[in-house]
């Protein structure tokens, strides 16, 4: 299978700069995806970096590329809000806004994102989500991304806590919702309880409590609340249906966490209803048949594969 994240792509990014630099062209420039899968074919032709391809083919002038580069430096050095996050916060500011009912809830020692931007792995999350920037569709509709895997222990509850914190540090208005409503996870990472979940929102048909993050305020969280009887069929259920449909007009990007594909088939029902997903396997861990597995019956959802992430822990 062909993935935009195996783990080469996701040690690519040399540095900060580089990625916030190449985040920054994209947005504010508005470089088509057309235009960005043709600078991705000239980079390895011609050995050139993302910018300098761009710059080859006249998709970007050197003014842009310094405007961007301050931007960035910027950023390193810890200054204000730059040329992205102006441009997104000003996209989510026409967006409805949802009333955050829950408690405040703070990201836990384990999402490193949240406290220490300079780590090794905060560098590749954020090389992550520039390459779902990338793949973002243009639409007043949030992007929604189901992660999922085969198996348990392969780091997806993390990856998804952590992509939301990551989009939501560029000012993208963001959805954590954890839909494993077997073994939760989330309300863990994030020190919270686990009550009014969205187990109590699609069977009670009621409005969800979504909770505030403290330091990240474009971010909520949707705990799953109390495991019910019938997790199959509460996903399958059309409220819930219904209840995303909500979510993709209020946020720019809903992430959702799932159980294993090996042992429940939980995640196909929300791929099905997501569109878009992340397959996500563990380094010297993962079973090449159950990951096989998993792409074989996911095919039958028809949602869009983005890509494969390799975790290494």
């Amino acid at each position: 299978m062909s993935s935009p994240y195996s783990e080469e792509s996701l040690d690519a990014e040399s540095g900060r700069a580089d990625v916030d630099l190449r985040t920054a062209l994209v947005s504010r420039f508005k470089l088509s995806p057309e235009k960005v899968r043709a600078v991705q074919n000239l980079m390895p032709q011609e050995s050139l970096s993302f910018v300098d391809a761009a710059l080859r083919l006249g998709f970007i002038t050197q003014e842009q590329i310094d405007d961007a580069l301050a931007w960035a430096k910027r950023r390193q050095s810890g200054e204000s809000d730059g040329l992205v996050e102006t441009a997104m916060r000003k996209i989510a500011e026409g967006r409805q806004l949802v009333l955050a009912q829950g408690e405040m809830v703070k990201p836990g020692a384990q999402l490193i994102l949240a406290h220490d931007a300079d780590n090794p792995r905060s560098e590749k999350i954020r090389a992550l989500r520039t390459e779902l920037l990338l793949l973002s569709e243009a639409s007043s509709h949030a992007n929604t991304i189901a992660l999922l895997s085969a198996s348990a222990g392969e780091g997806r509850s993390q990856l998804a806590a952590e992509l939301a914190i990551s989009f939501s540090q560029l000012g993208r208005r963001t959805l954590l919702v954890d839909a494993d409503l077997r073994q939760p996870k989330q309300h863990i990472l994030f020190g919270s309880t686990n009550e009014n979940g969205l187990g109590e929102a699609i069977a009670r048909n009621q409005k969800a409590w979504f909770h505030p993050v403290s330091g990240l305020p474009q971010l909520s969280l949707l705990t799953a609340g109390a495991i019910p009887p019938n997790p199959l069929e509460l996903l399958s259920d059309g409220r819930f249906s219904r209840i995303l449909q909500d979510w993709r007009k209020a946020f720019e990007f809903v992430i959702l966490d799932t159980p294993p594909i090996k042992d429940y088939a939980d995640g196909l029902a929300i791929a099905t209803l997501a569109g878009r997903v992340i397959v996500l396997s563990r380094g010297q861990h993962s079973s090449y048949i159950e990951t096989r597995e998993l792409l074989r019956r996911l095919a039958s959802t028809q949602s869009q594969i983005l890509g494969a992430v390799i975790n290494h822990f």
